[in-house]
């Protein structure tokens, strides 16, 4: 505006008539409510603009944040002053009539289409962005600002940026010589133009001020503008007048990685940035990334050993002191060279150079912390096996590592299948599976603090390990093994806009991550050394905090990477998936197990009985709510819910908590807090936690209460530990309930369930047992989502809900009554008795899967069977047909040994497989499925037999029970 201009003549006339080095600052407020703020400063100093950047207000960590909407800075023809203008605020778009404001475009832009100006190569060629109607189309987009201020030479030129990036995450970057007819132009000047996806607009600018400090260029002139990407956020464009303040630094390399780290800056931790931009300059990017993620990759195993030597910080200080920075530069050329796509280097190389680094290590680093960690990095890089290092557009640095670098010493578990580890801006994640076909949820977790993001990473690793390992477990009945992917991301300091967009960044990042490492394109052969040399095979699902619009985005980044069943990648997809939630699937199977339970340990038939329950996991939650309502749907008055709490506070009641408010909260997914405290008993009482009482109330609730059946729905893992199990009993050494049916993964741990039931008697049922539901309903929707096309999944899809449902609830109470047989003839604690069931069928499945490699595909065929029978029918009678040209043979493969072990060992029980040597398992469970058959024939034809009745149902009950056995001649 007018006013402005003359705001700032009289400024900058100020500055001249003291005759001093005046610093200026003015905020002004714009009609539409948008602030503006103005910083005059004497001459034009190299790193101005970055100085002002760094002390912007309203930046991601202000609770008042503000987006930055447009920038201008500007320095005087003779340097002596700069006046730089940032807007804060959101420009509203679509009020204006395009075609008169933006008629120097448009008409520009016709003339390019025209051939006008063909021969001045300074102008865009015609390209059907500039068609008249696209640019109406684009305009609608833009701020009216940006409009009438913009060169339309210049408009033109970031089009054609903002379309190379929009709908992605990307960057875009040109750079070219500023001519004689630009407005200030000058010899050695240039023009860069940005163009940033979906990023803070600020961040951005900072990034892109720095870079340029950096590589020795100062800004004379900036613009910043945001144009609107529609569901994809925003596009920040960027045009920056640079000129080199050391004439060495204006050559092509020097643009050629200036463009490369622009890219790179979007997705650099603040970590790795104030490693190679303010500490150790020569570093460049690359190292200083790789170092960072080997510090992030080390601290849950070395932390293990030494937790106060090892913690987080202590680590990147040791490794990075300047001391010993270039052993760990070394380091990080080893790997750079070991997986660099033009000359890998060989296993003999690779052993050679280690050994040259440990014996200079071990010869000049007198500090053993410092030495132990530098070795160990050099272990990492002998044991990756891929990496996204030399993707020019990668997200973040991604590792697929050999499991065993994981390892801490003394350690003595499972090794899993394979580990995948993403390091990026302000995120750590793993992915740990169990199988070569695996399939798991994808877990963020966000502290609010420095001190509990420092213990998160301790843990993070084991966390990870512990929920893939149980997820292992349940998943016996699907062809999927048990994995998890768990993404730590720092959000301590930031506004909850900022945590938000932080958030959703680093789901993009870690997924897209993912897909560098397991897709093979002829891209990824060109730029990625392979030195696990198969082809990898993972499914996703929603865990903690993550959202309907990371589930889309996720299988449309899936599709356009080229993973080969896009829909599958991802479960729970709004229109096309199985809504854990929504259906209560996990919630079905708990339930069926709290039912037997109840019955087989405590004599309650809850039908016909009253019981009392308490439980963790709010109204609000998935696997709480669903199953409060199924508490109240199946057993109505029996059932009295004494109590109830979760990350809002506890609801108690000795008679029990009123029914109808307990449904009036889950339909409108409130936490307890909200239960309305007119509704309680004379004894009934509603702790919140915004008073220290309260918290002290929630905290202690599933130890205090006493209730019949505790059902933990809901909390974080190992809430219940060796430690402090002891409070879960009364001071008689009686628990507080007897049977405990565990909703939430890991809520107790392994060493707790074994005392609570030494101590006291508890039975548990173990999570890996009770709420394998979520798992059972997520492996349909992957073999729908590979069947069938979306459209057909749609329309049948509440029949194939209600056939799920109905399979999950069967597959429960098999194993449920598998598990309370074999518990009451064997003994042992229930945990265990569930971990050998787990262990019976993955043992079978394991064996199957290796043999089945070995039988002809006629042999396989005939097989079949088994598998369509696992399916819902209604996905069966749609699509079986398609199971070869739709299903991976890997798939197929491990879907029939799956469901083979699984209906052995329920029916035959686990001794069985026990009793069976290893070598000839496999075979054994072979011949099993042609007893099956030949016992169906022989039942088929009994049935037609003259006989009394009663004579032939014991007949076709012993050869159901165990004719198939006995034929095997194995007892």
């Amino acid at each position: 505006p007018e006013c402005f201009r003359m705001d700032h003549i009289k400024a900058i006339s100020a500055v001249k008539d003291a005759n001093m080095d005046l610093h200026m600052n003015l905020q002004s407020q714009l009609p539409d409510g948008r602030y503006v703020l103005t910083f005059l400063r004497p001459g034009a100093q190299p790193g101005r603009l970055l100085e002002l950047v760094e002390d912007l207000p309203w930046n991601q960590n202000s609770e008042g944040y503000l987006p930055l909407s447009r920038v201008q800075v500007f320095s005087a023809q003779d340097g002596s002053l700069s006046l730089s203008m940032f807007v804060y605020g959101e420009e509203r778009t679509g009020d204006i009539d395009v075609k008169v404001t933006g008629s120097r475009i448009l008409k520009y832009a016709e003339a390019v289409q025209n051939g006008d100006y063909s021969d001045d190569k300074r102008n865009p060629e015609p390209s059907d962005l500039f068609d008249t109607d696209k640019i109406i189309e684009y305009l609608h987009q833009c701020s009216e600002t940006y409009i009438t201020r913009s060169d339309p030479r210049r408009f033109l030129k970031q089009r054609v940026l903002f379309d190379k990036v929009s709908g992605t995450e990307g960057i875009a970057v040109s750079i070219e010589e500023s001519t004689m007819d630009d407005e200030h132009a000058a010899e050695g000047r240039y023009w860069i133009d940005i163009a940033v996806a979906n990023s803070l607009p600020q961040v951005a600018l900072e990034n892109s001020a720095r870079l340029l400090f950096q590589h020795k260029f100062d800004v004379v002139r900036a613009h910043l503008d945001m144009v609107s990407d529609g569901y994809n956020g925003n596009v920040t464009l960027l045009r920056l007048l640079v000129c080199p303040t050391d004439k060495e630094a204006e050559n092509e390399e020097t643009f050629r990685l200036l463009k490369q780290e622009i890219k790179r800056s979007k997705w650099l931790d603040p970590t790795t940035m104030k490693l190679v931009f303010e500490r150790y300059p020569w570093l460049g990017i690359s190292r200083g990334e790789i170092i960072t993620a080997f510090c992030s990759l080390m601290h849950p195993v070395m932390g293990k050993e030494n937790p106060l030597a090892y913690s987080k910080a202590n680590i990147f200080e040791a490794v990075t002191k300047e001391r010993y920075i270039a052993h760990s530069a070394s380091i990080t050329d080893l790997f750079l060279d070991r997986f660099n796509p033009n000359e890998p280097m060989s296993d003999e190389e690779l052993d050679a150079r280690s050994e040259q680094l440990r014996k200079k290590i071990d010869g000049s680093v007198e500090d053993t912390t410092a030495s132990e960690l530098l070795n160990k990095m050099i272990d990492i890089v002998k044991h990756t096996l891929r990496t996204n290092i030399y993707l020019a557009d990668r997200y973040s640095l991604g590792l697929r590592l050999d499991p065993k670098i994981m390892v801490g010493k003394g350690e003595h578990r499972e090794l899993p299948y394979g580990v995948l580890f993403a390091h990026g801006r302000r995120f750590n994640a793993y992915h740990v599976r169990f199988r070569d076909i695996s399939r798991g949820g994808l877990r963020l977790v966000t502290p609010q603090s420095s001190e509990q993001h420092a213990l998160e990473s301790a843990r993070q690793y084991d966390e990870c390990y512990g929920l893939a390992f149980a997820q292992q477990l349940k998943n016996k009945d699907i062809p999927e093994g048990g994995s998890k992917a768990v993404n730590l991301i720092d959000v301590v300091g930031l506004s909850n806009d900022a945590k938000n967009f932080v958030v959703r960044k680093s789901v993009k990042a870690f997924t897209d991550t993912i897909l560098d490492l397991i897709v093979e394109t002829q891209h990824s052969r060109k730029h990625m050394v392979d030195l696990l040399g198969k082809k990898e095979v993972l499914y996703l699902g929603p865990d903690e905090q993550v959202i309907p619009e990371d589930i889309n985005w996720i299988v449309k980044r899936a599709a356009c990477r080229g993973y080969d069943t896009p829909n599958a990648f991802m479960s729970s997809k709004p229109r096309t998936g199985i809504n854990h939630k929504e259906f209560g699937v996990t919630s079905e199977g708990v339930n069926v197990y709290l039912d037997v339970a109840l019955r087989r340990t405590l004599g309650i038939d809850p039908t016909k009985n009253s019981f009392t329950i308490k439980m963790t996991g709010g109204p609000d939650g998935d696997v709480a709510g669903n199953e409060l309502k199924i508490l109240i749907r199946e057993y109505g008055k029996n059932v009295k819910i004494v109590g109830i709490a979760d990350h809002s506070g506890c609801a108690e009641d000795p008679n029990g908590l009123d029914h109808d408010e307990i449904i009036r909260l889950v339909n409108i997914s409130k936490s307890i807090s909200h239960f309305d405290d007119s509704k309680l008993g004379v004894n009934g009482v509603v702790h919140r936690v915004d008073t220290e009482e309260g918290v002290k109330a929630r905290n202690g609730m599933h130890n205090r209460l006493k209730a019949d059946a505790f059902v933990p729905a809901g909390g974080r893992p190992n809430t219940i530990n060796i430690h402090n199990y002891k409070q879960f009993l009364a001071e008689d050494g009686s628990p507080s309930s007897s049977l405990i049916v565990e909703g939430a993964n890991l809520f107790i741990t392994a060493e707790a369930r074994q005392a609570l039931f030494e101590d006291a008697g508890v039975v548990i049922v173990k999570d890996s047992s009770a709420n394998k539901g979520g798992v059972i309903t997520s492996s349909y929707e992957i073999c729908a989502a590979m069947m069938l096309t979306e459209e057909e999944f749609f329309r049948n899809k509440k029949a194939i809900v209600e056939e799920v449902l109905a399979k999950l609830r069967n597959l429960a109470r098999m194993e449920a009554t598998l598990l309370f047989r074999e518990f009451e003839n064997y003994g042992g604690s229930l945990p265990h008795v569930s971990q050998v069931i787990s262990n019976a069928i993955n043992t079978a499945t394991d064996a199957l899967s290796i043999a089945l490699e070995n039988l002809s595909k006629e042999d396989r065929e005939v097989l079949l069977p088994l598998f369509r029978s696992h399916l819902p029918p209604t996905l069966a009678d749609l699509a079986f047909d398609r199971i070869h040209d739709k299903v991976p043979e890997q798939y197929i493969k491990n879907a029939i040994a799956s469901c083979l072990a699984s209906k052995m060992v329920y029916k035959e029980g686990t001794k069985f497989i026990e009793a069976q040597p290893m070598d000839k398992l496999a075979n054994v469970a072979l011949k099993y499925i042609e007893k099956e058959r030949e016992i169906a024939a022989l039942k088929e034809a009994l049935s037609d037999v003259d006989m009394p009745e009663s004579e032939k149902s014991t007949i076709l009950e012993l050869l159901d029970a165990g004719g198939a056995r006995t034929a095997l001649n194995l007892f």
